[in-house]
């Protein structure tokens, strides 16, 4: 027998199709089902969801690829500030980079995964995996896969790696730092790139979740191989093989939270940051002006992925949301989904920022099957409430 799962949390006036959409999909999930919903919308939160045994609003989960969109919001901020430029070469701010036939390539093609540098070679240990410096420096050396700019691929767990060894350059402050001084810290944020002892008590381990015999099947019809570009880019070809259902469960992941997927968050973190991008939060100004938003949402890498093997489309450093999942979100959606499930993002157009967490992989990696559904009935709720 199924045991029921119980949803708690609010929602504001205008918004009680949300819960009931949720309610209704945590109705027919298995009994160890364990997730948060929440959105803004114009800055102020219309939607705290949650559900599961032992789970609450504060609870945080690995949220993998959602990284990403913090790393590259302090990203954004700099080229806002003029410290950054997207048009110059990456050797400008990183000589060492230029090897390798790599010294054309700007940052603009960087962020928008058109490196060619989805790993290296010889892959790299859990240790290196933790440390976005020591990834910087092997990747530094390494021959691109497809020539610089020719062509994308998602730099699973490098790019913010590689993102990151710019901003350190050019500032000497880390990621990390800047993301903490400036957007977590200020806005009271559940979302850390580097998670503090004191926290670790309302960490959830992530946990597998084993795919049904349909999905297993796709599965097995997937071309396979060790030395693939996607098995290199998950870095599935090192003598030891990343298991990347458990990244977050380790320790000094959480501790050093690398850029591209050692983030841990609630969905109240996750959407209280895109909400403060584009929003007016607790009397500040949004963190980036609309033309900054534009411009980092703007599609810039659009087709066919070389390491997915399928269409997909990114900004810079964040994946251009309507085209890459939701098309009924406003031109110009910009946000990032992480393989557990997670997604996170902002509809300008709209008002709304958006977050998602579940603690089970689900099937087939990315943002959820049902964020579908939810962002949907978010989304509408928030064009009626205008």
């Amino acid at each position: 027998m199924t045991q029921e799962i119980s949803v708690h949390g609010t929602v504001a006036e205008g918004f009680e199709a949300v819960r009931e959409e949720f309610a209704e999909f945590v109705a027919g999930e298995r009994g160890d089902y364990e997730g948060q919903l929440c959105a803004y919308v114009h800055g102020r939160r219309v939607v705290d969801l949650w559900a599961g045994e032992g789970a609450d609003g504060d609870s945080l989960y690995g949220v993998f690829s959602s990284t990403k969109g913090a790393a590259h919001l302090v990203a954004a901020l700099l080229v806002q500030d003029g410290t950054l430029e997207l048009d110059r070469k990456v050797t400008y701010y990183w000589p060492e980079f230029g090897v390798e036939g790599k010294g054309a390539l700007t940052l603009r093609d960087l962020l928008a995964h058109r490196a060619g540098l989805v790993g290296t070679d010889t892959g790299f240990s859990a240790a290196e995996l933790a440390d976005d410096r020591a990834l910087a420096e092997r990747l530094a050396d390494q021959r691109p896969f497809w020539r610089p700019g020719m062509a994308f691929g998602f730099h699973a767990l490098v790019i913010g790696a590689l993102t990151g060894e710019v901003v350190r350059r050019a500032t000497g402050r880390t990621i990390q730092e800047l993301y903490e001084e400036r957007i977590r810290a200020p806005y009271g944020l559940d979302f850390h790139l580097g998670l503090p002892a004191s926290r670790e008590p309302r960490f959830r381990t992530t946990q597998p979740m084993l795919p049904t015999p349909e999905q297993q099947a796709q599965l097995n019809a997937l071309p396979t191989g060790p030395h693939t570009l996607t098995a290199i880019a998950y870095n599935r070809h090192a003598p030891e093989p990343t298991d990347l259902e458990s990244l977050p469960n380790d320790r000094t992941v959480r501790a050093k939270g690398p850029a591209s997927v050692g983030g841990v968050a609630s969905a109240r973190g996750l959407a209280g940051m895109y909400a403060a991008m584009i929003s007016e939060v607790a009397e500040k100004a949004p963190l980036l002006k609309e033309d900054t938003v534009a411009e980092f949402g703007q599609p810039h890498s659009v087709g066919y992925d070389l390491v997915a093997r399928a269409h997909k489309s990114f900004g810079l450093g964040f994946q251009a949301t309507a085209d890459t999942w939701y098309p009924f979100l406003g031109a110009g959606a910009i946000g990032h989904s992480g393989d557990a499930g997670s997604q996170a993002f902002a509809d300008p157009r709209s008002g709304l920022a958006y977050g998602y967490t579940r603690r089970r992989f689900a099937f087939p990696g990315g943002a959820a099957p049902e964020n579908d559904r939810l962002a949907l009935a978010v989304h509408r709720a928030a064009l009626a409430s205008r």
